[in-house]
């Protein structure tokens, strides 16, 4: 397959899945938004947003307040922030566009057609319902994926564009993560059980704030199934870095990673093997205590730079280095 091809279904599959996961952020701390904590809590949940997907500079470059109504708008509308709904709709539809030959007419025609209706909703922003828009975005990813399962030739196009899902998707969980971690040192700083000075009970926002970081990543059902009682940092953690058959953990996306990469094993690929297969053995033989033991912070960290690299290697061997596209 030529590295332009493969490029391409690689970076329609990521583009669709990162507009999924910040459908899925934005949704769910609006909802967390509703609900009574901190002023000073409220505020900050809006940023941790921009932090998470590193845009602090680029938000404050066109916006001079981090409120609700800006950040909603920077992360769904702007066509400046390459990560924006918009803009990861209409990458992965022009880059579905470039490969048509390679896709199913039903992936091609659920690609298109997701982008020609947003251009209706776009036309009406200013009366659109935020959740309403983030529940289509979702769903119109889903639909994509189903769609990708349900018609696609498992042969090398198919497993470029579940490797590219893949590893966007690892990424977005160690992002969370990662930005959780730096939430709960903050709330450390009281004593939950004290509360908060307006009168916030101080149990009840770090449960619903544990609760919203699991929808975030479809996981809170999953961790009812799982545990059967109340939620705690150490088991939400280890749901969405270890547990095997969690969709969305860190564990299972590297899994599935060794063994597509295995289908399109070339000559150059060794050193992409040899690296995930390093981080594979690490998640396989440790566990959650050894991960606070060592600092989820500097666990997550670690990870996000390894999965990046892979990335990169990735791009190297097979795609179109970042360099030169």
């Amino acid at each position: 397959m030529l590295s332009r091809t493969a490029d391409c279904l690689y970076w329609m599959a990521r583009y669709t899945e990162r507009a999924e996961n910040t459908a899925r952020m934005l949704d769910v701390n609006h909802q967390t938004s509703l609900l009574p904590q901190p002023k000073e809590f409220l505020e900050q949940s809006w940023k941790k947003l921009l932090t998470i997907s590193k845009l602090e500079d680029a938000f404050m470059s066109k916006y001079d307040v981090v409120n609700r109504e800006n950040v909603l708008d920077f992360m769904i509308y702007e066509t400046s922030n390459p990560s924006s709904i918009v803009s990861c709709l209409y990458a992965a539809r022009e880059n579905a566009r470039v490969i048509r030959g390679k896709i199913t007419s039903e992936v091609w025609e659920t690609q298109n057609t997701t982008w020609l209706e947003l251009q209706r909703i776009l036309e009406a922003r200013h009366q659109a319902d935020h959740s309403r828009l983030l529940e289509w975005v979702k769903h119109r990813c889903h639909l994509f994926r189903g769609v990708l399962h349900g018609t696609m030739l498992k042969n090398e196009a198919f497993y470029f564009i579940n490797i590219g899902t893949l590893l966007e998707r690892a990424d977005n969980t160690g992002r969370i993560l990662e930005n959780k971690y730096e939430d709960q040192a903050a709330l450390k700083i009281r004593d939950p059980k004290k509360g908060f000075d307006d009168g916030t009970d101080g149990e009840f926002f770090d449960f619903y704030h544990w609760a919203a970081l699991l929808r975030s990543v479809s996981a809170f059902e999953i961790y009812r199934q799982i545990y059967s009682d109340q939620i705690t940092p150490q088991k939400a953690a280890e749901l969405l870095i270890f547990n095997q058959q969690m969709p969305r953990s860190l564990r299972y996306c590297v899994g599935d990673l060794i063994m597509l990469l295995g289908e399109i094993r070339n000559q150059n690929s060794k050193e992409i093997e040899r690296l995930i297969g390093k981080l594979q053995a690490d998640l396989d033989y440790s566990d959650i205590n050894e991960v606070f033991h060592m600092g989820l912070e500097e666990f997550t960290k670690q990870f996000l730079k390894r999965i990046n690299h892979i990335g990169d290697e990735l791009s190297n061997a097979y795609l179109i280095p970042l360099a030169v596209a």
